[in-house]
């Protein structure tokens, strides 16, 4: 097969949780751009942009909503991908939470919310998917994991346990699911221009600081992940294996 073709998801139907905006709808549009039909989901809404700019690529699409904190929203989720298009073959849990406060008074409310969309979402969407993906012994799921799944942050300490420990959760379900058909793997986008660093792309200290880090020398969009989201999300990834690829400009190797 020429090598171009291992790229192609034409045929594929994916699901992308959190992809009614932000990184998200990167993600999506860009798993449309390569062929597949996609569920976008959004805890309130998908954007108009989004579900614009994957109909322009010619491929079928459903919007979804709903609080990932309810397990049942998972499952949903999972099912109606199925029933629209016949399969789940690629499932990529990229919804995610992030709550800032100091360690001693950060709010069991946020340590909840941040772990229940961050982590428990993943395990239960990972199992309701893998369920269908074992059964016909073939799928791809990807996992947004963090820099903070590498490094211990500042002010977010939910946020740093959650992404721990989908790092972690992505190589025990590879190890378990490889050798059955499906590739369990992350990536990790590094400081990336979205909702959820808004606070620290407006400090001009603590901006100045990340990007003096970043060999790059700038904020990542989301179209910055493209590529590796339609590489791990291909047949040109067969032999990868529970890796946490991190798109990141450089940050981890300063």
């Amino acid at each position: 097969m020429p090598v171009l073709d291992l790229f192609s998801l034409e045929g594929k139907n994916a699901l992308v949780t959190g992809s009614g905006q932000g990184l998200g709808s990167g993600i999506a549009i860009a798993l449309a751009q390569a062929g597949a039909n996609v569920t976008l989901h959004n805890y309130d809404k998908v954007h108009d942009f989004v579900t614009e700019e994957v109909a322009r690529t010619g491929v079928r699409s459903i919007a979804r909503c709903g609080d990932l904190r309810d397990k049942s929203v998972c499952r949903m989720l999972v099912d109606s991908t199925v029933t629209a298009f016949g399969s789940v073959d690629i499932l990529f849990n990229n919804a995610g939470a992030i709550r800032r406060a100091p360690a001693a008074e950060h709010p069991e409310e946020f340590w909840r919310e941040v772990i229940e969309v961050n982590l428990n979402a993943v395990w239960f969407l990972s199992q309701y998917a893998g369920r269908k993906m074992l059964a016909r012994g073939r799928g791809k799921i990807i996992n947004t994991a963090s820099m903070m799944s590498f490094q211990g942050g500042y002010l977010i300490s939910s946020y740093v346990a959650s992404k721990g420990a989908v790092a972690q959760l992505t190589k025990a379900l590879a190890n378990e699911w490889a050798p059955l058909g499906i590739n369990v793997n992350a990536i990790a986008p590094g400081y990336m221009a979205t909702e959820n660093t808004a606070p620290l792309r407006a400090d001009p200290v603590r901006s100045e600081q990340i990007l003096a880090r970043i060999p790059a020398g700038r904020w990542g969009p989301p179209s910055d992940l493209a590529g590796a989201a339609v590489f791990l999300a291909s047949d040109a990834s067969a032999y990868l294996h529970g890796h946490v690829l991190a798109v990141d400009g450089g940050w981890l190797c300063r």
